[in-house]
């Protein structure tokens, strides 16, 4: 049909899973020895974008092309708290707000682009 609702659908996944790990730095921000943790989100969104699907039952299935690649964060300052643990719930907080009107964009194009089919579907 449109490639734009794939890629839309992708980007609705890669803010989903980017969310989950943010949601883990604040939910850990009192843990002792916890290091922030961060998504890759570009790294996601092309793995997304260039995944490989099986079109028939016998198809191979390639592991490896896809998931999540986290990765520990530093400190914005180079700093660990007194319990070693380096989040910085601004910065959380931040990093939340920025993902969250990307999931918000994504959801609004896709809710266009049903209304741009819809239209085209009944004459408009």
């Amino acid at each position: 049909m449109d490639r734009g609702f794939d890629i839309l659908e992708r980007l609705l996944h890669a803010t989903y899973a980017r969310q989950k790990v943010i949601a883990s730095n604040v939910a850990n921000a009192d843990t002792p020895d916890y290091k922030a943790k961060d998504l890759e989100f570009n790294v996601v969104l092309n793995n997304e974008m260039t995944e490989v699907k099986a079109t028939h039952p016998k198809h191979i299935k390639l592991s490896g092309t896809t998931g999540e690649k986290t990765v520990e964060r530093a400190s914005e300052d180079g700093t660990l708290w007194g319990d070693r643990n380096n989040v910085e719930l601004d910065i959380e907080m931040a990093k939340m707000t920025e993902n969250a009107l990307l999931y918000e964009t994504g959801t609004k194009l896709l809710s266009t682009k049903i209304r741009m089919f819809r239209n085209a579907l009944r004459g408009r």
